[in-house]
């Protein structure tokens, strides 16, 4: 059985300070003043529509009631909204959007609201549509492996529920417990073992959406295969709600391994934890699941903040660390390959320490010193967290490129602009997390970082996101990340599909330059 994941609070009530308001910290952001503002008379027509406890209207947006609505989970954004709704249905979502469409109301959809690029948190005063409450599954096909779920659905929730069944779900994120389906469709979330199962595009079978002016658009296909004209599926897939609000999900699941190993290893340099990898693909190859890195400073982060009284299961200091997870249908086959892989790794040199996880208890405790890194090194300050795609022999450059850029500067270590500067990550499909301390809500400290790391992924032909999504965080940077006539095409579906605009706006486009 795979362990369960860390769950991710949206409370922002373990934060000393408030992050100031989006909009606030970023002026260049402007209301757009063709949106309406919430009257009373909105409110009396969302109470024909939803249930009294199912609508949370606050005048005072720094209300409790509604605070955790406006807070991203790192506390880097902050909007305005008074008013949330919790829709149960898709026929509800199509009310509201029409009804918001009509009035020029302009709507954030949010789901698990565990996103770290500010996508799913409204930069004013948007009305925010929680699909938390639209959480059943409805339907599952043991022969095909095909379920069909609402897009308020927890991941973690619906591996319960896939487990007695013997399937699983294809995607694994720290966040598992409580990220929602449609939230990872809209953000084409990556995951933990993208390189076993590959993204959602791949994935998904069919989607139900409600576009802006209240059409539904029902399209749960739970076909392998089906070529009749556009793939209309895949313009909502990683959209992050600009286009319409995913309101239900019919994707592929996989059959639930029968053997899962895991194993952590210590390697000197970024330069041994490349070898490692192409000899797991050499020596695993059908069976390697997840490659994941950290550095040291990770585990300092998490031994400061989380497992103050955990010993570490590797002994020494290493450079480096990765986890490797196997998963197959045997398990003495699985063992015999890791054993020999392992025992290469160490007879070459390649790997300096190792350690196997001998039952479930330690599979969990292994990841968790992976998965524990976002959350620890949010609780030890001010964390921004980055999410760069690129070759994978540059993975750890950008790292140490930063590290001597803000070094230079005087500006890294204790007391410093940043106190902490980290990289960890998935070797298997070219990902890096590279995430950093900030002095409290030093704004000029977050955008100098921000610079330095989208403009060296930019430079080095990688991607300035490969799986948290665009959000508020990379906006402006998309003039650059993408090329005219990417970014005109991408506007024209905008504008076709929503031409009031009023689908999470100052989001994913830029504004012209």
């Amino acid at each position: 059985m795979l362990q369960k994941r860390l769950i991710h609070s949206t409370k922002f009530t373990r934060h000393k300070a408030l992050t100031p308001l989006t909009h606030v910290k970023h002026p260049d952001f402007q209301r757009n003043p063709a949106f309406g503002k919430i009257s009373n008379r909105d409110i009396d027509f969302f109470k024909t529509i939803l249930a009294p406890t199912n609508i949370v209207h606050e005048v005072d947006y720094e209300s409790s009631n509604i605070l955790q609505y406006n807070t991203d989970w790192f506390n880097l954004y902050r909007g305005s909204s008074s008013l949330c709704l919790f829709p149960t249905t898709t026929s509800q979502v199509s009310q509201i959007l029409k009804y918001c469409n009509k009035q020029r109301l302009a709507v954030v959809p949010q789901g698990g609201n565990t996103g770290v690029s500010g996508g799913a948190i409204p930069v004013f005063d948007e009305i925010i549509v929680n699909t938390s409450k639209m959480n059943k599954i409805r339907h599952f096909d043991a022969v095909s492996g095909a379920a069909i779920v609402d897009c308020g659905v927890v991941l973690e929730t619906l591996d319960q529920f896939l487990e007695p069944r013997g399937y699983t779900v294809p995607l694994d994120l720290g966040a598992k417990g409580s990220c929602q389906i449609g939230g990872n469709v809209s953000t084409n979330a990556g995951g933990l073992r993208l390189m076993r199962y590959g993204n959602l595009h791949g994935n998904v079978l069919g989607l139900e959406v409600v576009l802006p002016d209240g059409t539904i658009l029902e399209n749960l296909s739970t076909l392998r295969k089906d070529n009749t004209g556009y793939d209309l599926k895949q313009l909502f897939i990683g959209a992050e709600g600009t286009l319409g609000l995913v309101t239900g999900v019919s994707f592929l699941t996989p059959r639930r391994p029968k053997a899962v190993n895991v194993a952590m290893i210590g390697l000197n340099s970024f330069e041994d934890v490349q070898k490692a990898f192409v000899m797991a693909k050499e020596d695993l190859s059908e069976i390697l699941s997840a490659f994941e890195f950290w550095d040291h400073d990770s585990v300092g982060v998490v031994k400061s903040q989380m497992m103050q009284d955990v010993n570490y299961p590797i002994d020494g200091e290493h450079a480096f660390y990765a986890l490797l997870e196997t998963q197959g249908s045997k398990q003495e086959h699985d063992q015999e390959k890791l054993d020999e892989y392992l025992a290469r790794l160490l007879e070459t040199g390649v790997a300096k320490d190792g350690v196997m996880a001998q039952d479930a208890k330690q599979v969990s405790s292994l990841w968790g010193w992976r998965e524990k890194i976002p959350e620890s090194i949010s609780k030890s300050g001010t964390a921004m967290t980055y999410d760069v795609a690129m070759e994978v022999p540059l993975l750890y450059k950008m790292v140490e490129d930063a590290k001597r850029h803000f070094g230079e500067k005087n500006q890294l270590g204790d007391g410093k602009l940043y106190s902490n500067l980290l990289g960890f990550g998935h070797v298997g499909d070219g990902n890096l997390h590279i995430m950093a301390n900030l002095d409290g809500f030093d704004d000029h400290g977050q955008e100098a970082m921000d610079e330095f790391v989208f403009s060296w992924a930019m430079r080095n032909k990688g991607s300035i996101t490969a799986e948290h999504g665009v959000g508020v965080s990379k906006v402006n940077y998309m003039n650059r990340a993408k090329s005219p006539a990417q970014l005109t095409l991408m506007r024209t579906l905008k504008n076709a599909i929503d031409p009031n605009g009023i689908m999470n706006p100052y989001k994913v486009i830029p504004n012209r330059t």
